[in-house]
């Protein structure tokens, strides 16, 4: 169970960690505003990487295995997001590879 807990609460660190980076992308109000991003989306971001990483590691007994998790969810969500939000096209060769990869990753680090 604290596996799972674990690697949704990477996935939500992983969304809200986009949207710390992109917001200045498509809102004009963000553009100049770092340390207001910083505060209000960094924070939340890091306790959640924090809370996953300690989840993941004790559930697996590795910290290899929760930076491999916490890597692939980000390369997951990363693509979805930046295609569903700000249109760019996740739709290539190479970025598919590497999706299909992270759910492998993933995958193996889960069940092997």
């Amino acid at each position: 169970m604290k596996l799972y807990l674990g690697i949704l609460i990477f996935f939500v660190g992983q969304i809200i960690g986009w949207y710390h980076l992109n917001l200045q992308k498509f809102s004009t109000w963000w553009e100049d505003k770092p340390l207001m991003a910083a505060i209000i989306m960094g924070i939340p971001t890091s306790l959640c990487f924090w809370h996953a990483w300690r989840l993941v590691s004790e559930s697996m007994d590795s910290v290899w295995s929760a930076r491999f998790i916490g890597s692939c969810t980000g390369f997951i969500v990363f693509p979805i997001l930046t295609w569903f939000i700000l249109g760019e096209s996740m739709f290539t060769t190479k970025t598919m590879i590497c999706l299909f990869l992270s759910f492998a990753i993933l995958f193996v680090q889960i069940f092997y």
